[in-house]
């Protein structure tokens, strides 16, 4: 396959084939998830979604005789470089047969894109930002994605790596299945850390929306600054994020932590929607009829899986046993609720974090990888 033509995606219908490629990827895939094409459209919208406020992506699709066989994106996030004294780029979104020739003409194309915007470093799989979508599967093929996070093919590291990245860095997912006795004897002295310092747990709540997830950005941005990877959220992107994930939010399971009226810490946990989405194929309609919503809310009724999205806790009170607290008590709900789920994703090298879950009886079932390469 040595004839691999690259374009970049410029019309509706080179964007609707750049989506719908996943299809041909993961047709004899039993774990694989399909997206929500509206979704996947609303995120590629150059007009909408708000990362093209400060930054810039281009599309590519790789064909072999007139057909599809491959896709990236390329993105720039000077907002990333700036903060970090870098000059890197990203790709993602990355789908392709097991073809190293085809494979190779896509990074050739992110990488020409990313030389014209004068970087000299491209890293992912990433989507966008570390804010979105990103890492590719290195580990744990054989469990389905839970929301947001990613999956892959067994073959797609032997193809990034032929094209000579290496690793950046690794993240780790963690399954909790009960609740350890060794919890119990931690919420104590998490309760007691909070208490002396005036801490308070509440629920989020949905009705302010805006309000709650500019305190939320406002954790987020403190307490993740010192993190590899770490890019800050602009609030046109953390609104945009809030309003896509309303509703999916149980108020029970985001909590925010405050000591006065100040913001100090928050957790994120969600129902696990994939769990529906498997069952409707990316659509909502069929037909002009709303099949696909209606098995949605069906099959939204019957989550007992979840995902802790996202933990933070502002560095001055990382002692004060909030972090616990707030795990602790998302646990509490979920196993409530009976159900089960995933911890993600967590830094290789964060070890203070990754033994407190080990403590938590969670066990390491995941792992994704950031690939980087030099372009000089």
């Amino acid at each position: 396959m040595s004839e691999i033509e690259i374009s970049e995606v410029s019309s509706r219908r080179d964007r609707d084939s750049f989506i719908k490629f996943q299809w041909r990827i993961y047709a004899n895939d039993p774990v694989w998830v399909p997206p929500l094409i509206i979704e996947r459209k609303a995120f590629l919208n150059r007009k909408r979604h708000p990362f093209y406020k400060h930054g810039d992506a281009a599309l590519f699709l790789a064909r072999h005789n007139g057909e599809v066989v491959g896709r990236i994106m390329a993105s720039d996030d000077p907002n990333y470089n700036s903060l970090h004294q870098s000059n890197v780029g990203c790709f993602g979104l990355f789908e392709c047969i097991d073809n190293r020739n085809a494979a190779a003409a896509l990074f050739e194309a992110a990488a020409g894109w990313l030389r014209k915007k004068n970087r000299t470093e491209i890293m992912g799989p990433i989507d966008y930002s570390t804010n979105y979508v990103c890492g590719l599967l290195v580990d744990g093929f054989e469990h389905p994605p839970t929301l947001l996070t990613s999956h892959n093919p067994r073959y797609y590291p032997r193809l990034i790596e032929s094209w000579r990245f290496g690793k950046a860095k690794d993240w780790y997912a963690w399954w909790f299945s009960e609740f350890p006795e060794a919890a119990e004897r931690l919420r104590k002295v998490a309760t007691a850390r909070a208490g002396r310092h005036g801490v308070t747990i509440r629920p989020v709540n949905l009705r302010k929306i805006e309000d709650e997830s500019r305190r939320l950005r406002t954790i987020y941005n403190q307490a993740w600054e010192k993190n590899w990877g770490f890019v800050p959220f602009t609030q046109a992107e953390f609104d945009h994020l809030a309003h896509e994930m309303k509703p999916f939010i149980v108020p029970q399971a985001t909590l925010l932590a405050e000591i006065g009226n100040k913001p100090v810490g928050f957790v994120i946990g969600v129902p696990d929607i994939n769990v529906a989405l498997r069952q409707i194929n990316g659509r909502l309609t069929r037909f002009g009829f709303p099949i696909g919503l209606i098995k949605l809310l069906y099959y939204k009724r019957k989550i007992r899986t979840g995902r802790l999205v996202a933990l933070g806790v502002i560095e001055k009170y990382r002692r004060a046993g909030i972090a616990e607290t707030l795990v602790l008590g998302l646990m509490d709900e979920a196993f409530k609720r009976g159900l089960t789920g995933e911890l993600s994703m967590t830094l290789e090298d964060n070890f203070m974090v990754n033994r407190f879950i080990e403590a938590l009886g969670a066990t390491r079932y995941k792992t994704y990888r950031i690939y980087a390469k030099s372009l000089t």
